[in-house]
């Protein structure tokens, strides 16, 4: 049986065929914590995970942070900065089994003296009964638990494992120290590009950090595949950003439809919004119609905008809202991003008031707190003669048949006479509404006075 087949006793590579098989990105892993890109927060000197590996201390961690800033690589070093066993799992190909295989080894090493690091991937994708199975071990202190995660973990990992952990988060990337590491790659001969002699230009480099969106990995694959293409067609020089551009292919955004990026974009849109910068409410936008958002959830997100943050200040905002939604049930992609940006500029723009959804929520505190209190007998329809009797609809005035169209009768329940739920702002078209509410319930309060007989 030949190698390609599985023969065992094939002669196995040598170390420049496996060097040359390996990515750059695994090669370049740093082997030291000095080697580490970026997150200074957590490893400068004075910063938590220098000072627990100075005190000679691990306790369980949960890392999270985004694809490609070394949480798999930090934890590795880790482990070897405190003289333990690292023991990788992936919790997409892993499950209790596995869990339970990892705890008997580190049981056995304990007894020997020798503590076990062990590391789960994605642990996020661990259901709630495999997060339980890792509980009581991390507890005895049968190993150190060390979670990989790029989720919140605040959602997607259990309150008693997570309560059992310290949660650190890594950021991505700078471009700065992208740059850094693509210099360091280029020039490192023994497991990066030195041998190539191949430079890149300054605009080069800021050609990958501008595509790799602070991924180490993505950054060191498109430095790998642009130093292949230009061996691959002997050219001279250094490698330009047309060479990154040309390897690097279209940009993919960091999103997703149910989880926790997906509602930072939107909460950055709608903040953006309510803060008059069509500006920031345009990139978030098109950041989010960029990674493949429905565009029907960004139209509904701004009828409710138009609504619960324009309001009365500006009541042709609903309407301009609800034909953006329309028009982009109707038209679809690509070209419903056109109404949906003449809505954004146009509700970032519009004068705002939150007034009319303010009221909202004092009119339902004052029926959760008073509860079903008797509608008043005049504003009760008399269809038969016993509610006549009773009193139904008895006082009633139409306000229509009034001069001025305004009645001062009390609408609201006894409980209930003096409560003002609706505070309009003098802010656009909710400025006359103010003026002109303001004048009603004064008339209605002073009629009300006159005709109990209060007033003197």
């Amino acid at each position: 049986m030949s190698a390609e087949t599985g023969d065992l006793f094939a002669p196995r590579a040598d170390s420049e065929t496996r060097r040359r098989l390996t990515p750059l990105a695994e090669r370049m892993r740093p082997r030291r914590l000095d080697e580490v890109a970026g997150q200074a927060h957590l490893l400068a000197p004075g910063a938590p995970l220098r000072v627990l590996l100075d005190e000679g201390e691990l306790p369980s961690l949960i890392l999270w942070g985004p694809p490609g800033c070394g949480k798999t690589t930090l934890a590795r070093l880790l482990a070897e900065a405190a003289r333990a066993r690292f023991h990788p799992l992936s919790a997409v190909l892993a499950g209790v089994k596995e869990v339970r295989e990892a705890v008997a080894q580190a049981a056995l090493d304990r007894d020997q003296g020798r503590r076990t690091v062990l590391f789960v991937d994605e642990i996020h994708r661990f259901n709630r009964a495999q997060q339980d199975a890792l509980l009581p071990h991390a507890e005895r202190g049968t190993v150190t638990l060390i979670g990989a995660t790029t989720e919140n973990p605040s959602f997607e990992v259990n309150a008693p494992l997570l309560s059992r952990c310290r949660v650190l988060t890594l950021e991505p990337l700078a471009d700065e120290e992208v740059a850094s590491l693509l210099t360091r790659a280029l020039a490192d001969s023994e497991r990066g590009l030195g041998r190539s002699g191949i430079e890149l230009a300054p605009e080069a480099l800021r050609a990958v950090a501008g595509a790799c969106d602070g991924d180490a990995r993505r950054a060191l694959g498109i430095l790998e595949d642009a130093v292949a293409s230009r061996a691959s067609r002997a050219g001279t020089g250094p490698l330009g950003p047309e060479a990154i551009r040309e390897v690097a292919g279209r940009r993919i955004l960091a999103h997703d439809r149910d989880r926790e990026e997906h509602y930072n974009v939107v909460s950055a849109l709608i903040k953006s919004l309510r803060a008059s910068d069509p500006d920031a409410a345009l990139y978030w936008l098109t950041r989010m119609l960029g990674a493949g958002e429905d565009p029907r959830f960004v139209a509904r997100r701004l009828v409710i905008f138009a609504s619960e943050d324009v309001g009365n200040a500006d009541p042709t905002a609903l309407g301009l809202a609800t034909s953006a939604f329309l028009a982009t049930e109707r038209i679809g992609m690509p070209e419903a991003r056109i109404p949906l940006a003449q809505a954004v500029t146009y509700l970032a723009c519009a004068p705002k008031s939150n007034a009319a959804y303010a009221a909202l929520g004092r009119a339902a505190e004052a029926v959760e707190q008073r509860g079903s209190l008797p509608v008043p007998l005049h504003l009760r329809n008399a269809p038969s003669g016993l509610m006549k009797d009773l009193g139904y609809g008895r006082g009633y005035h139409d306000a229509h048949d009034a001069p001025d169209a305004f009645v001062s009768d009390p609408n609201l329940p006894t409980a209930l006479a003096d409560a003002e739920f609706y505070r309009p702002k003098p802010v656009g078209a909710e400025r006359e509404i103010a003026e002109r509410l303001a004048a009603w319930r004064e008339r209605r309060r002073r009629e009300r006075v006159d005709s109990s007989g209060e007033d003197g």
